[in-house]
């Protein structure tokens, strides 16, 4: 099976920084795009950045300037560094990549179980 699990949410004042980790593990042979998706109260799903596996990357208007995604493709991990942080930051934020389990098989989504980002003002 394959795991997306992320870290690195909390509680932070605005104008603070955080940075999130999502590790992708299990039966492994190819990751695609990597992406960062957040959630707030009430709201739909939303895509905050995307990191292709050669390292292009692609921002919500929201948020560029203030947040930077990275991968490292040894360790299956993606990275979201969200700096200069504002209240409508807070939500559910959720990994997301596209994975291959084998030369043969398809590329599947999958998710991690999020973790919240709550910005106080």
């Amino acid at each position: 099976q394959v795991q997306l699990v992320e870290s690195g949410g909390g509680l932070v004042q605005a104008g603070g920084s955080l940075r999130l980790s999502c590790a992708a593990s299990g039966s492994i042979f190819r990751i695609n795009t990597m992406d960062w998706y957040r959630q707030a109260p009430g709201k739909q799903r939303v895509l905050v950045a995307t990191i292709t596996s050669g390292g292009s990357t692609n921002y919500a208007d929201s948020v560029k300037g203030r947040f930077t995604i990275s991968r490292d493709n040894a360790k299956n991990t993606v990275y979201l560094q969200m700096n200069s942080l504002k209240p409508e930051d807070t939500a559910v934020y959720y990994c997301h990549a596209e994975i291959k389990k084998g030369i043969v098989t398809p590329w599947i989504d999958y998710w991690g179980q999020g973790t919240q980002v709550t910005v106080s003002s």
